[in-house]
């Protein structure tokens, strides 16, 4: 049977690593993959961190940036570029432009908090 996860503006909060996320849909019930809506305000970039036992894929909506994964050089990013990070690379995204930068966090896996690791502590 079929199941529409309702996008929910207000469910948005802020992510300790600099960023604003939304669950789009992340649970038990889809095990095999979560999706959650990233917005990153201009100037601002993430705290370096990796997921362990997580593949994950940044799908770019809209706004531009400049992503680093493990020990490759930063890459520019804009809309409907795909970065695809694997398990337990360090990564983080900057906000390169004057808008937000907005984009698709799809991970293999679903994301689990305890997964998450923060690298700059």
């Amino acid at each position: 049977m079929a199941c529409v996860d309702r996008y929910n503006p207000a469910a948005e909060f802020h992510a300790g690593e600099n960023c604003h996320i939304t669950e789009l849909s992340n649970s038990d019930a889809d095990a095999d993959c979560s999706i959650a809506r990233a917005r990153v305000a201009p100037g601002v970039t993430t705290r370096l961190h990796c997921l362990e036992q997580t593949a994950e894929r940044y799908i770019i909506i809209s706004g531009t940036g400049q992503v680093t994964a493990g020990t490759a050089a930063a890459t520019p990013v804009q809309a409907f570029d795909v970065v695809h990070i694997p398990a337990g690379v360090p990564q983080q995204i900057s906000n390169t432009g004057s808008e937000d930068l907005v984009f698709l966090c799809v991970c293999t896996p679903r994301f689990r908090q305890e997964n998450y690791r923060d690298l700059e502590d």
